[in-house]
């Protein structure tokens, strides 16, 4: 839609009361690639879709789209690359003057509530842009000893979440998060209700590992890619869980590179049934 003048500054409202500078933005954060976050029962998992613009690219040291910004924290960011550094930048200094100043590891809300104060500054002035980047925190308590997810939107609005998606495919991606054991409240009604787990990655029974997550995630970000349409990718993964000792690494390459062949075989399974039975529904 267009903004009829009310798009030129990101300090003016459209008579319906809309913002078109921030829709613009969040516009911009849908054309790129997804990025997910799941809290799991042990710790946190962060997938991203990083696409490869050129075979030319190296593909180690380029365009990262997961940063580790403190000991126990770490963001992933989709959108601008470029924007999404300076909010890397931003927490990494927030994680270290709240360190400096306290004594303690910045805590996971209050790192979220201070880089969405910093992302909501740019929508306020004519002479800033708002941020044209997403940004997933996975973040872990020393003090409390709870871990959380977190999500940044451009806007500045942030919200807690036991499955958060943005980027390109975030709507079918939330659809599929939505099916597996992360909400405590949804697990426990599953499992009084039928008495026993409903499979793999089900909704019933426990909540889901994070050793679970990442081979979900994989399956998720496959899934939604077309290969026909959209350019070839390098799946980012990281997490911070008891494994870890709650610090903020990669998922070794290993099992990523086992989580990415049990998702194709999965996929691969899923369209054989389904062509099977649209060959069934036809000869009926």
């Amino acid at each position: 839609s267009s903004g009829s003048g009310y798009d030129l500054s990101s300090s003016t409202f459209s008579p319906d009361g809309r913002i078109f500078q921030v829709e613009y933005a969040h516009k911009a954060v849908e054309n790129a690639g997804t990025a997910l976050g799941l809290k799991c029962s042990d710790g946190v998992v962060l997938a991203v879709e990083k696409p490869l613009i050129t075979k030319m690219l190296v593909k180690a040291t380029t365009g990262r789209r997961i940063h580790t910004v403190d000991t126990h924290s770490g963001v992933a960011i989709t959108g601008f690359v470029s924007d999404g550094r300076q909010i890397v930048n931003r927490a990494r200094d927030e994680a270290s003057n709240y360190d400096e100043t306290y004594g303690t590891k910045i805590p996971p809300k209050t790192l979220a509530n201070r880089l969405s104060a910093y992302v909501h500054y740019f929508t306020l002035h004519g002479a800033l842009r708002p941020f044209g980047c997403s940004t997933l925190i996975a973040s872990y308590d020393p003090g409390t000893k709870e871990h959380s997810l977190h999500m940044v939107e451009p806007s500045g609005v942030t919200y807690e979440y036991y499955g958060a998606a943005a980027g390109r495919g975030r709507q079918p991606a939330r659809t599929e998060m939505e099916k597996l054991a992360i909400n405590p409240k949804q697990v426990a009604a599953a499992s009084s209700s039928s008495g026993s787990g409903s499979g793999e990655g089900g909704t019933g029974g426990e909540l889901i590992t994070c050793a679970e997550g990442v081979k979900q995630l994989a399956k998720i970000i496959y899934t939604l890619h077309d290969e026909t349409k959209d350019k070839p990718f390098e799946l980012e993964m990281s997490w911070l869980c008891k494994d870890s000792d709650w610090k903020h690494v990669g998922v070794p390459k290993d099992m990523i590179k086992e989580a990415t062949e049990w998702a194709k075989k999965e996929i691969e399974e899923a369209e054989e049934e389904s062509d099977e039975d649209d060959d069934d529904e036809m000869e009926e």
